[in-house]
């Protein structure tokens, strides 16, 4: 459908009526459907549409983004987010009928059905410049170390533990690097290996 590493296209609003999976159960005692891993569900809106015991909502998704980041949700207005596999969170900007059988439907933005949800790389670059909270600015030698997918020491930082954007200074402007773990007053770098000469 796309490139699943690239920037999605622009396309309508997000926000359209959606049928959340394609496969509601029939019959009160009917078990619901379970997660395909081979293709692209739609997420429901909110809980009261959700079929597939666990899936995210879009709701859920919007509200996480704004919270942990500071992202606006009116950023996501023309995306519709999309589940493949277990737990892993595409956008795309557009709507297209679900299910989808695809190998990617825009870009991949996030990891959840864990503890705590993961952002990708390629959604901190696209869409983590407009993120206002758990963005982490790296000196030079700090950001060339972070994108070289190297773990370092960062006491200075006193925001939230966990996930958060480490980006650097550049013409002026806080530019996105990728995603870090801050844990016990040290930055590991979650950089993929493919990705490091190329941020380096």
């Amino acid at each position: 459908m796309s490139d699943p590493d690239g920037d999605a296209p622009e396309g309508p609003d997000g926000d359209a009526p959606e049928d959340p999976n394609g496969d509601a159960p029939e019959g009160p005692d009917a078990a619901p459907p379970d997660n395909d891993s081979h293709r692209f569900d739609r997420l429901p809106a909110t809980a009261a549409d959700r079929v597939v015991p666990g899936r995210p909502t879009r709701a859920e998704v919007v509200a996480w983004w704004d919270e942990r980041y500071g992202i606006p949700p009116e950023t996501w207005g023309g995306h519709t987010f999309w589940e493949r596999g277990n737990g892993k969170l595409w956008a795309f900007a557009g709507a297209v009928v679900t299910p989808v059988d695809a190998e990617g439907l825009g870009l991949r933005i996030l990891r959840t059905r864990q503890e705590h949800w993961k952002p990708s790389t390629n959604a901190v670059q696209r869409f983590g410049g407009a993120a206002t909270r758990n963005v982490v600015v790296l000196e030079r030698d700090e950001a060339v170390r972070f994108a070289r997918g190297d773990d370092q020491e960062l006491p200075r930082w006193d925001g939230d533990w966990g996930y958060v954007i480490a980006a650097h200074e550049t013409a002026g402007a806080v530019e996105p690097i990728g995603v870090g773990l801050y844990l016990h007053g040290e930055l590991r770098s979650t950089v993929p290996k493919g990705r490091r000469e190329e941020l380096g």
